[in-house]
């Protein structure tokens, strides 16, 4: 592997960004995005050159950096990545410059500091590139809470209506799950004699059974509220109905996704007995969410609430993945985690350029959209059958992996979150038909946004999301190889392993004279 510093190149590049686009004059605001764009890509570059490099076979961590910290308590800045941890940091990477496109004119408003709004953008994806490079369990928690402020100020600065209660919300909930992973981890370090470092700690083999439980119910409460899970989700709607359109799309398509990683790469290999003793009550939890999740969404009248509900139904199906405990459930957890990112992040800001250019995202107020931008409407066609997992597109293969495993395992589970896709294509359906098709409504005609369709900003900005879900929908094939080795070990932890397939028996054939 080469010498050069990988993962920590990763959290340094967007923190120097933040700091020069924070520090443009704000009678600037041209500079201060191209500037934002500038260093995010270069994330995008560094996280290509990861990709290519990465051995995808190998279950060791990669990358690995190992930096003194804190000597007297045995503290080092620890950083590695697996399959899981590589698939996320992409997605990350992707997503941060397509937001920024797509956020170019969001914080234009009067009084609103438009660099520091960019400014935040790049803290943010520095601190979540943080949690999924860490190697150090103490070293995650800080990145863990850390992410929090850009997320909040983003919100209750630059957000719509309801702005300032979804921030502190959103803020109280994660402070509290983290309140609660502080008390576990101290816990974890009495337990292992001060041992932090992920490797050390699973090379030292699991704790006490019973303060498994504990500490298992510890890390699993905070990833459960940052992913969210039933019944843990109510900041999640009024967050993503509230933060702006690109913001949201980094919010649900990458920020909830560190709660279902960490329980990937801290609950199941730490606490490997305690993981299937508290696996069925996670599968009921996820199972409501998937039910839940769909049936709210199809009473929303609002799109942005809408696409949020959604997402709760999707973080229900990669929990059941999650806690079925097979090789491909897993891979089809992980992967799913990647693609909903993927076509939410599009639906979230396809719903964004619906709004601004009808100063609303309530749907009653469109009706035939599609036939003054069909480009728009057809975007939004895409991102839609995406998030209903329509074959052909990258979710189906990630739904499908996740039902084949589980039915596997557990056939009644498999069986209740097939009612989740029926439901899906109800809600999908029932807001592209009212706002894009139908009888055109009247007051369209009359704003000038309206007949405006994709321009070439918006073109870039969608077209990367669009070749994803399409691309992994015909051929994940190379995903699939960067994470399959990365769940194996991980089951491996939990001491779970896949199912012997069963081959039917052939009847003997008769034989004799006619």
């Amino acid at each position: 592997m080469s010498s050069f510093p990988f993962l920590s190149a990763l959290i340094v590049v967007p923190l120097i960004g933040a700091l020069i686009t924070a520090a443009v004059p704000k009678g600037k605001p041209r500079q201060a995005k191209f500037i934002a764009m500038g260093f995010s890509l270069v994330v995008l570059a560094i996280t290509a050159v990861m990709c290519v490099r990465f051995t995808a076979g190998d279950r060791a961590l990669q990358f690995t950096e190992h930096y003194s910290w804190v000597p007297d308590w045995g503290l080092n800045l620890s950083f590695g990545v697996d399959g899981i941890a590589l698939v996320m940091l992409a997605l990350t990477a992707v997503l941060t410059p397509v937001v920024i496109g797509a956020s170019w004119n969001d914080a234009d408003a009067e009084k609103r500091n438009v660099p520091t709004f960019f400014a935040l953008i790049l803290a943010l994806q520095a601190t979540m590139i943080g949690t999924f490079v860490s190697a150090n369990v103490l070293l995650f928690y800080i990145f863990f809470e850390v992410m929090l402020v850009p997320m909040y100020f983003l919100i209750g600065s630059y957000g719509g209506l309801r702005r300032q209660y979804a921030a502190v919300k959103f803020f109280l909930y994660s402070l509290l799950g983290g309140m609660v992973l502080l008390a576990a981890i101290i816990g974890l370090w009495v337990a292992s004699g001060g041992v932090m470092d992920w490797q050390a700690l699973i090379d030292g083999g699991p704790v006490d059974p019973t303060l498994q439980n504990w500490l298992f119910l510890g890390f699993f409460l905070a990833f459960a509220i940052k992913a969210p899970f039933f019944p843990f989700h109510t900041w999640l709607p009024d967050a993503g109905g509230a933060a702006p359109a690109g913001v949201a799309a980094l919010l649900v398509g990458v920020m909830d996704k560190i709660g279902t990683f960490a329980i990937l790469r801290y609950c199941l290999p730490l606490f490997p007995d305690a993981s299937q003793t508290f696996a069925p009550l996670a599968i009921a939890l996820a199972l409501v969410g998937v039910i839940y999740g769909a049936l709210v969404a199809i009473g929303q009248t609002d799109l942005r609430r809408l696409v949020a509900y959604t997402s709760i139904a999707h973080f229900g199906f990669i929990g059941v993945g999650i806690f079925a405990f097979t090789t491909q459930s897993g891979t089809g957890a992980v992967l799913y985690m990647v693609n909903h990112g993927l076509a939410t992040g599009l639906l979230f800001i396809v719903v964004g350029m619906l709004a601004a250019r009808r100063g609303s995202s309530q749907i009653a107020d469109f009706g035939g959209a599609g036939k003054l931008m069909p480009l728009l409407a057809g975007t939004f066609f895409i991102a839609g059958m995406a998030s209903l997992a329509l074959p052909g597109t990258a979710p189906f293969v990630s739904e499908f992996l996740v039902m084949l495993g589980t039915f596997s395992v557990n056939k009644p589970v498999a069986i209740i979150s097939v009612l989740g896709i029926i439901l899906a294509a109800g809600y999908v359906l029932w807001m592209y038909q009212r706002t894009m098709q139908g009888t055109l409504n009247p007051a369209l005609t009359e704003l000038k946004p309206m007949r405006r369709d994709l321009n070439l900003r918006e073109k870039l900005v969608v077209t990367p999301l669009i070749v994803g879900i399409l691309a992994l929908g015909v051929y994940p094939q190379p995903v699939l190889d960067i994470i399959n080795p990365a769940v194996e070990s991980t089951l491996d932890f939990v001491g779970v392993t896949d199912p012997a397939p069963t081959v039917p028996t052939a009847e003997p054939v008769a034989t004799g004279d006619n």
